[in-house]
């Protein structure tokens, strides 16, 4: 019902739109494929969004935006075509954007694709520092990890979580130290807009000279970017693969992120392996707390050898 709505608002330069909803799509937004007109003559695939959220919106439009006699955008998010906070009278926030060719990065993972992703965090990392400054007021939100460590102790216990005796020694470990943890991860640097949801799935490639595998890697769903510390993303991309860490393909992911973020002029300052390791620890202790989501067992044994393995270090 929008559609008419939405191609007078772009001025007759987006075509008719093919809407359609994707399998993994639980809320009410909508997505749609069509053409827009750069400019005449010029006319360039596209996806459409709406409704869209606050922080998808600003993130998306401040970092994508670029001017129309440009052909070759190669920010690391896509390129954001046309896009409101209204339509029709309604205060509905809508995006059109570059079309990508291809699948997401996770359906042809090696190496260069993984190195690939890391670059464009740290690229997004640079740009997003100029659109939005990080203020004393922008904070993370803050867990309550004795509340979190005390009910992974009861939920080892109570569900039979396979080598129990282990994983409660481990817990009563890092409970003893768990105030000089806390208080190294709460009293981090917060100096980055971190993506939040760093992943392959989350990432696309453009057409490179060598076909769509040699592009640059594009960041997509902006949805949960917050301030924090930059460790945050590379361990997120690092925990998802803890238990098939082979599919890293022999990338460490915080080491190189840092290499990146060197290469656009962002500081990697303070002893951020040390805040790699305690982050490792509080995300291990925490699975049998989210075994719902995090239950698979090779995922759920790598944990526990991370806590062995990394207590003796973050306790000293």
């Amino acid at each position: 019902m929008l559609s008419p709505l939405l191609r007078e608002t772009c001025t007759g330069r987006l075509s008719e739109i093919t809407w359609f909803r994707s399998a993994w799509q639980a809320g009410g937004a909508s997505t749609g494929i069509a053409t827009f007109e750069l400019r005449p003559g010029r006319t360039v695939d596209a996806v459409v969004k709406l409704p869209v959220g606050p922080s998808e919106y600003r993130w998306t439009v401040g970092v994508g935006s670029c001017p129309a006699d440009i052909d070759n955008h190669d920010g690391p998010t896509p390129r954001v075509l046309a896009a409101g906070n209204e339509l029709g009278g309604y205060d509905l926030a809508w995006i059109v954007l570059e079309k990508l060719p291809g699948h997401p990065v996770s359906t042809t993972l090696d190496q260069p694709a993984i190195e690939s992703l890391l670059q464009a965090a740290a690229e997004w990392y640079a740009r997003a520092a100029k659109v939005q400054t990080l203020t004393p007021d922008d904070q993370p939100r803050r867990e309550d990890w004795p509340e979190l460590i005390a009910r992974c102790r009861h939920d080892v216990k109570d569900h039979g979580i396979a080598h129990s005796q282990r994983w409660n020694d481990a817990l009563r470990q890092i409970q003893r130290c768990l105030s000089r943890l806390t208080a190294v991860w709460d009293g981090r640097a917060i100096n980055t807009w971190c993506h939040g949801d760093l992943h392959p799935g989350n990432a696309m490639r453009r057409t490179g000279p060598g076909g769509e595998r040699s592009g640059r890697c594009v960041l997509i769903d902006l949805a949960l970017v917050h301030p924090g510390h930059w460790v945050e993303d590379a361990l997120y991309l690092e925990r998802l693969y803890w238990g098939k860490p082979e599919l890293l393909c022999g990338v460490k992911p915080v080491s190189a992120m840092a290499k990146c973020r060197r290469e656009v002029g962002m500081p990697t300052d303070g002893d951020y392996t040390l805040l790699a390791n305690v982050r490792r620890v509080l995300m291990a202790a925490t699975v049998p707390a989210f075994l719902e989501h995090e239950g698979h067992p090779k995922y759920v044994h790598a944990a526990l050898e991370h806590l062995e393995k990394l207590i003796p270090i973050v306790s000293r």
